[in-house]
């Protein structure tokens, strides 16, 4: 029992480090990606478009922690700030912070999946935690956010 605990401990342990690593990874890879054609299908993926299971999953719940927490630092450049803010520049930079996400996400299932076989199932598990309030959540709220803003663009241009 006690190998279990320590190994569910230590993958959420690490699973927050590479988190925070695999931030730099999916921005380093989207910077590459973002140049090929292909990238404009990123640009408008929707996982989950009921607003019912986005609320059973909580995003009201973990944009308030976003919002009201030392996160909102993160990356400023997607904070509404004044009544006439350019919202497809914002809505641009939602869809860079969205796809890096996924590209952590993914990076991090890798690892998770690498650490199964050469740890244990407890530990890559344990790692999934982390990645998805850290990676999945955040992509999972700015396609939440870019939807919203989508209606406002297009309300103006009616």
């Amino acid at each position: 029992m006690t190998y279990i605990i320590n190994h569910l401990l230590m993958g959420l342990v690490f699973g927050v480090s590479m988190s925070f690593i695999s931030w730099i990874v999916g921005m380093v890879i989207n910077s590459i990606i973002i140049r090929f054609s292909f990238y404009q299908k990123l640009e408008n993926l929707n996982f989950i478009e009921d607003q019912t299971l986005n609320h059973r999953l909580g995003l009201r719940r973990f944009s308030w922690l976003i919002k009201n927490t030392f996160f909102k630092f993160f990356n400023p450049k997607i904070a509404i700030k004044k009544p006439k803010t350019d919202l497809s520049l914002i809505r641009k930079e939602m869809t860079l912070a969205e796809i890096s996400h996924l590209i952590a996400f993914c990076f991090v299932i890798i690892v998770s999946l690498f650490q199964a076989f050469a740890l244990s199932i407890y530990f890559a598990l344990a790692m999934l935690i982390p990645n998805i309030l850290m990676n999945l959540y955040p992509s999972l709220l700015q396609q939440e956010n870019k939807r919203r803003i989508d209606k406002i663009l297009a309300s103006k241009q009616v």
